[in-house]
């Protein structure tokens, strides 16, 4: 017996919903319906085009012979009309959908009723079914800014372009994100399991730090806990590893001059040259690293500049005329030490010879 009255005053309020919404049309409506050539059930499409044909033909400068002011006064005024009561009409329906769904719902599962907010989603107290719904919206929101770019791209081609990298880019971002979103979840349930009650810092807060005052606090704790573990943050090993190679492309350099002597012939000069370019090609590579390095960076001072190769190359050619010199003067310094040891056997040796003719 409940349920059929119930029934009952939910089919009354439709009918009183639909016959407010969709009132008798009035005639001056009509007359600009008739005055568009449209019917009264047709689309914002329809319309616009039954317009336009009519301000081409009506418009004071289109210079057709019906041209008349009045009357394309008259079509611009009706089309105005016929726009907004489309408008409303489409709001209303809107409406009576949305309120037939509501009304469904309420009498399907009135004991269950706190669980209509939040569209169903998540589970337990109302505030963190309603941190899960936010999770969820932004999840979805994300998605659907997916899918509106891919159907956008469809039938275009976009190869080699700007559009194609945009869409790699937005599935990395999608994948970054579920990623977090799964290692997030492991986390929670690691932590209502109990696995990580025998940590020796539970409950217990992070160190603070105020030597770096502008860094993320975020970056400088996580660094601080990977160095304690024996691990290095990223740009770490990344600018150890670009020293390292800077360094080692120099003493190539360097030991690959000394190869080839002081004087250069022909020969000698053309694969110097091919050397040269090579080792351009390498600091083009290095430079990369150097790109990657500054991205990861937590601090501004510690960013680095590219190398220039010819700044290189004139750096390896002058410790090359250092070394040289350097070379010389120490081959000088022992032919004067040879010739002072050869004059001063001599001078003993004539000692000795005067010596013997005195004692015979």
């Amino acid at each position: 017996m409940l349920t059929a009255k119930r029934s009952w005053v939910l089919t009354c309020s439709r009918s009183a919903r639909m016959f407010s919404g969709f009132k008798v049309m009035s005639k001056g409506l009509r007359d600009c319906y008739s005055l568009l050539n449209v019917q009264e059930s047709c689309n914002h499409d329809e319309v616009k085009e039954a317009y336009l044909k009519l301000v081409k033909m009506y418009h004071p400068d289109s210079g057709s012979v019906e041209a008349d002011p009045r009357k394309f006064m008259q079509v611009e005024e009706a089309y105005k009309i016929v726009v907004k009561h489309l408008a409303e009409k489409r709001k209303a329906e809107a409406e009576q959908i949305l309120d037939d769904e509501e009304e469904q719902f309420k009498c399907m599962a009135p004991q269950h009723r706190q669980y209509l907010s939040f569209e169903g989603i998540g589970i337990g107290t109302p505030s963190q079914r309603e941190k899960q719904y936010r999770k969820f919206r932004i999840t979805r929101a994300t998605d659907q800014v997916l899918d509106y770019r891919k159907q956008k791209l469809e039938g275009q081609d976009l190869e080699n372009s700007m559009v194609v990298k945009d869409v790699r880019q937005s599935k990395k971002i999608k994948i970054t994100q579920a990623v977090e979103r799964l290692v997030e979840d492991l986390i929670q349930e690691s932590m209502a399991k109990g696995d990580f009650d025998n940590l020796s810092g539970k409950g217990k807060p992070l160190q603070k730090f105020s030597q770096y005052p502008y860094i993320d606090p975020m970056t400088h704790n996580l660094n601080r806990i990977l160095i304690e573990n024996g691990y290095q943050p990223e740009w770490i090993v990344r600018q150890k590893e670009i020293k390292q190679t800077v360094e080692k492309l120099r003493n190539d350099m360097l030991g690959y001059r000394k190869k080839l002597g002081e004087s250069l012939t022909l020969y000698k000069q053309k694969q110097w040259n091919l050397n040269c370019e090579q080792f351009r090609d390498d600091i083009k590579q290095l430079n990369k690293m150097v790109d990657s390095f500054n991205l990861v960076v937590p601090l501004l001072n510690r960013q680095m500049l590219h190398f220039s190769p010819d700044k290189e190359l004139a750096i390896i050619l002058k410790k090359y005329d250092a070394l040289m010199e350097a070379n010389q003067a120490t081959s000088e310094v022992l032919g004067k030490s040879t010739e002072e040891s050869g004059t001063s056997v001599r001078t003993k040796n004539s000692l000795f010879y005067w010596i013997k003719l005195f004692l015979k």
